[in-house]
């Protein structure tokens, strides 16, 4: 006569050892079960199992068994429930899938192979599931990254930059400077010979004057344009290096 007690007690400690916390005993009145014998749930996710757990899963199930007085002479008693996401026909199309190859078992310990078939239906089933809801977050993450552009700005990169600013604007002040004031400085190394066989002397009043009041004018037009206080010009800066 076979020792059903002991091969049954056998079996759960191997599951224990096996699933660890994915197997708990349960109350037999929350397994939806017609025993009083212990009842077991057994939580399966389409995941591998070495998942990393702080991953959150679309869909959950468990698998509920108790043993029967014979059992694995007779089928054990089975049941399964949605604990996240699982559909109630594809529960009952599993039940019954899974009772039959419980039948086709009879003889041997059976609740593991119960268990892995019930985690490769759940794979095929709503596996998809779970790599869309992946790829959903990935691409929210992606979209939440700001990539900076430009460089960072440093005491340095600024004196730098205003450096080559500053040689710029002298290049366009010599540009927008009228010939008069170019050669200005070469007319005031002349000798006295040279300036008076030149006969500009005889001009030298009105002449003189005309143009000193044109040089003031073009001075003064020429700061308001382009003497910035270091303040704009960082603000210039900044703006020139976020285009990078």
């Amino acid at each position: 006569m076979a020792d059903y007690a002991q091969e049954q007690e056998m079996e759960i400690e191997a599951l224990q050892a096996i699933l660890m916390d994915d197997i708990e005993e349960i109350d037999a009145s929350e397994s939806g079960l017609s025993t009083q014998n212990r009842c077991f749930l057994i939580s399966l996710t389409p995941q591998d199992n070495d998942v990393d757990e702080s991953v959150s899963t679309p869909v959950k199930m468990g698998l509920i068994f108790s043993h029967t007085e014979k059992y694995p002479d007779e089928p054990p008693l089975v049941n399964v429930k949605s604990l996240k996401g699982i559909r109630p026909e594809d529960l009952t199309f599993l039940k019954e899938k899974l009772l039959q190859e419980a039948s086709e078992n009879l003889g041997m310990a059976m609740i593991y192979t119960l268990v892995t078939s019930a985690k490769e239906w759940l794979s095929e089933t709503y596996g998809n599931d779970v790599g869309i809801e992946d790829s959903e977050e990935n691409d929210t993450a992606k979209d939440e990254i700001i990539v900076p552009h430009g460089e960072p700005v440093t005491v340095e990169s600024f004196l730098a930059w205003r450096e080559r600013f500053e040689a710029e604007l002298a290049l366009e002040r010599a540009k927008l400077m009228p010939d008069s004031a170019l050669t200005s400085t070469k007319e005031k190394k002349l000798t006295g010979r040279q300036w008076f066989e030149s006969g500009r002397h005889a001009v030298k009043g009105a002449t003189t004057v005309a143009e000193g009041s044109e040089e003031e004018e073009e001075d003064i037009e020429f700061d308001d344009d382009f003497e910035d206080d270091e303040e704009d010009m960082l603000e210039h800066y900044l703006a020139e290096t976020h285009q990078v």
